[in-house]
């Protein structure tokens, strides 16, 4: 039995719609649950009736109201072969939905409780509720997205899917991610298991500066398929090194934290050209207060001499673009703050600033840890926000590195 995830709406590469189709996918993996593909539409009819023309389980991620709501509710009735009816139950946890945000029930409220014929209601305390239509052939469950996929909704997508796919077997995924190599350079390291039938399938993926390799393996059991990559996951992660930082849904700054928490280290960070982005990468992590102090943006010259001490002589002869800079600036951010550990970023994310001697992408990273200041030079290709990610993306890796972060 095939499980897909179908993303609905606009601008479905957003951070949240990823999160939340990665949080749906992330809970049926570790049921041993493979999802066969994910699929973005736009709110069109005719494309999301192709993309949900299939047998098994398909997963939507849909907009509760709006256009895409809509859409979605013609559809899946359409493909079904049923009609729209008023939903009380749906109706009912509207209202309470509303009621605990002390909004007003929307006028057109029994627009929005239209479901296909048949269909039951998911509730969640924590968010609005989920419906789902379950056929002999096919199953649609509709998850709200724009707030998060509260667990009770996601346990109840793993349950369904355990009850379709009984006694079919189970599949099991490793995902170990790495950052600072490049796609070629891994492929090398794992070539050995890359392409090979086996009870193991290894694959290389890139995404978002990283590079992820994906151990696959079936199995009548979750202990039976977990058991096979057992036997090959610690020879991968020795290939890969130190550049790989976590496994599966570990992200990089979850991973700094940890090492942050387990040596009793604060830090606090110094900003130019990412303008707060690495201070919000770190506190987007719960429990981060337990470790980041905090964080300044210091876009001109004047606010690094003024809040980080940065000598007028380094700005006036070495530039704000420099090693000496960046390492002023975690110098700065230390002493101001007491923490034991810096970052420091600063560089020209372009598109205009840049020169012969430091073009668009320059960028120098500092990095402070306990008896150590240094900084490195980077040049990042791709446009603005992409130089502004991939800069924070460094900064934490560097300090990862210093901090001896590996998975265990």
């Amino acid at each position: 039995m095939t499980v897909r995830l179908v993303v609905v709406g606009v601008a479905p590469l957003s951070a949240p719609v990823e999160a939340e189709s990665a949080a749906v996918g992330a809970a049926l993996a570790a049921a041993g649950i493979a999802v066969d593909s994910r699929v973005l539409v736009e709110e069109d009819e005719a494309a999301l009736e192709r993309a949900l023309l299939s047998e098994g389980l398909t997963v939507v991620l849909a907009g509760p109201g709006g256009s895409s709501g809509d859409v979605v509710r013609r559809v899946v009735a359409r493909v079904a072969g049923t009609r729209l009816v008023l939903n009380e139950r749906m109706l009912a946890a509207l209202e309470e939905t509303h009621r605990r945000q002390d909004r007003p029930l929307p006028r057109r409220a029994e627009r929005l409780a239209l479901l296909p014929q048949s269909a039951s209601v998911w509730s969640a305390a924590d968010g609005d509720p989920a419906w789902v239509l379950d056929g002999p052939r096919a199953a649609f469950v509709v998850v709200p997205r724009g707030g998060g996929v509260p667990a009770a909704i996601a346990q109840q997508v793993v349950d369904l899917a355990r009850a379709r796919t009984s006694g079919r077997g189970v599949t099991v995924v490793r995902t170990l991610r790495t950052t600072g190599a490049s796609l070629t350079d891994v492929e090398e390291r794992v070539a050995e298991w890359l392409g090979k039938d086996g009870d193991v399938v290894v694959a290389t993926l890139p995404t978002d500066g990283e590079v992820w390799v994906r151990l696959r393996a079936r199995g009548a059991t979750v202990e039976d398929a977990s058991d096979a990559i057992a036997a090959v996951e610690p020879r991968v992660a020795a290939a890969l090194g130190e550049d790989c930082y976590g496994r599966d849904a570990e992200s990089l700054e979850q991973v700094v934290g940890r090492l942050l928490i387990a040596r009793r280290l604060t830090l606090s960070v110094a900003e130019s050209c990412t303008g707060g982005l690495l201070g919000h990468r770190l506190t987007a992590v719960s429990g981060s207060s337990a470790y980041f102090d905090r964080g300044v943006v210091v876009y001109s010259n004047r606010a690094k001499e003024e809040m980080l001490g940065v000598p007028a002589e380094v700005l006036r002869t070495r530039g704000a673009v420099s090693a000496e800079c960046a390492e002023a600036m975690v110098r700065g951010i230390c002493d101001r703050s007491g923490s034991a550990c810096g970052l420091s970023v600063t560089g020209i994310a372009g598109p205009e600033g840049g020169s012969p001697a430091k073009p668009v992408g320059t960028v120098f990273i500092g990095v402070g840890v306990p008896g150590e200041v240094a900084s490195r030079r980077f040049r990042f290709d791709g446009d603005r926000a992409s130089v502004k990610w991939q800069s924070s993306q460094m900064a934490l890796d560097m300090l990862r590195r210093r901090l001896g972060g590996t998975p265990s």
